[in-house]
């Protein structure tokens, strides 16, 4: 077994026993992102040195001692580029430390670089980055997902042990689903944002993206926790995760299935993949009974004024004047803006700043923004109301595997629509993971989502782990061999 394959689970024990060095651990991995990188364009940044120094005086015995981490090129790395792969960012250097890698540094990890993403976390197939595509590890031409593609990529390509991604809309379960590895998305305020790049604040988290379901926990013990930097923050215990995958026991247990997201024009590979899971979890003793969702249609159309509106009052601040990019040749202020932000931004964040200041205007704020501030509170009593029926949901993490680059970069509305099943999740600020369960006839894979209430990431871990645990799941090598759309 080649190092790179190995989980943070299986790193930490023979590192503790003195079987391994970080310096050792880090230098592979380097040397899979040499061999691998050129085929993925995984990373928008890579700080070898760095990385070899933290390894040669980390404690392995802290949580994540000597355990490389890949981050999101929008979390805020002190002294190292934040550029969100957009054109506007170019230059800048991150002044602080985000909250999350602040307390993954307190915990020993190692922080190798910086992921690509779709600019400012606008997209689902990282195809929205101004530094270059990211290739599909399962198929060098499909996208990844996004906006978390690169995170994604990197750690299914084994060129990150693990690695820390946003979710918006689905930004961390779409893309693990594509590229077949696990990503969870925490309950909202779970999880300090602190130093992320704001898309849409209401709806941003901040989540890992891990091997297996057992990493995933390890890695959100040390990420969680109540932050005074963070308004959004909330006061709630952190359990330990880790320590609960073994103590559920799905006997019994009420596992609902919402009809809603079993609609027409799924993939039927998908469909018949997740049905299998679901009948697995039968197998194991679990309860399954249907479930609805009423407002889940509306999710979609909910999702892209709130979020847009959000994100035009956010990227206000990048004009120019403070920090990235400036517009060279302008003859007044107001035409050093415009000429500033139309050379920097790309055309997705242009489309959506738009729509949101449009949502957002005189004459159209209760129209749209106030109906879907409404619309968005009831698919959040929808989600209450099911789970006094069932602990926890499942669902297809999206209608199809990874299409191909290109596929749907000139329609937005078929893009948006490869959200459409995560959403809601962050719609109504509860907690869903997306773990690997099969795959297409192309090799292409398959994600199940797990659903569950606020607060409850233990349950949905637990659920994960046993999934895993019951079916022998090992991470695979994907065959990083067709060719590459250049």
């Amino acid at each position: 077994m080649n190092l790179f394959e190995y989980t943070i689970s299986e790193l930490r024990r023979l590192l503790r026993r003195k079987e391994l060095s970080p310096t050792e651990v880090t230098e592979a991995l380097f040397s899979r992102i040499a061999e691998v990188e050129p085929k993925i364009n995984a990373y928008n940044y890579l700080n070898h040195e760095r990385a070899i120094e933290r390894a040669k005086t980390v404690h392995v015995d802290l949580p994540l001692g000597g355990i490389p981490i890949a981050i999101k090129d929008n979390i805020n790395v002190r002294a190292e580029p934040c550029r969100c792969a957009s054109k506007i960012l170019e230059g800048y250097l991150a002044p602080y430390n985000a909250t999350v890698i602040e307390k993954l540094t307190k915990a020993g990890a190692i922080l190798v670089g910086r992921t690509n993403m779709d600019e400012f976390a606008m997209g689902s197939s990282t195809e929205n980055s101004a530094t270059g595509l990211t290739k599909n590890p399962w198929d060098l031409q499909r996208v990844p997902g996004g906006s978390s593609g690169g995170s994604a990529a990197a750690v299914a390509s084994h060129e990150a042990f693990c690695a820390l991604g946003s979710d918006t809309g689905g930004s961390i379960r779409q893309p693990a689903s594509f590229c077949g590895c696990v990503g969870l998305k925490p309950t909202y305020g779970r999880v300090s944002r602190y130093g992320l790049t704001a898309f849409a604040s209401s709806l941003d988290q901040i989540g890992p993206l891990t091997k297996t379901v057992e990493d995933a926990a390890l890695l959100l013990e040390v990420i969680s926790g109540f932050d005074p930097n963070d308004n959004t923050s909330e006061k709630m215990p952190v359990p330990r995760f880790s320590e609960l995958l073994e103590t559920l026991s799905l006997k019994n247990m009420v596992l609902g299935v919402p009809k809603e997201y079993f609609i027409e024009g799924i993939d039927g590979e998908v469909r018949e993949a997740i049905n299998k899971a679901i009948a697995h979890f039968e197998s194991l003793g679990a309860k399954i009974e249907e479930v609805s969702l009423p407002h889940t249609p509306y999710a979609v159309a909910t999702y892209y004024i709130l979020a847009t509106a959000e994100a035009s009052a956010n990227l206000a601040r990048f004009d120019g004047i403070r920090y990235g990019r400036r517009a060279k040749h302008y003859e007044d202020l107001l035409d050093y803006y415009g000429k500033t932000r139309d050379e920097g931004f790309g055309s997705e964040v242009k489309r959506r700043i738009l729509l949101g200041t449009y949502v957002l205007s005189s004459g159209y704020y209760d129209a749209y923004y106030l109906r879907a501030l409404k619309v968005k509170e009831k698919i959040k009593q929808d989600f209450s109301s099911v789970f006094k029926k069932c602990q926890a949901l499942l669902t297809p993490t999206s209608p199809f595997c990874a299409f191909r680059i290109g596929e749907k970069s000139n329609d937005p509305l078929q893009m948006y629509l490869a959200d459409i099943f995560t959403i809601a999740v962050n719609l109504a600020g509860i907690c869903g993971l997306s773990i690997p369960c099969g795959q297409s006839t192309e090799g292409l894979p398959i994600g199940l989502q797990i659903i569950g209430p606020a607060w409850k990431e233990e349950v949905i871990l637990a659920i994960g782990h046993l999934y895993q645990k019951s079916t022998g799941w090992k991470p695979p090598i994907p065959p990083l061999g067709k060719n590459v759309i250049e």
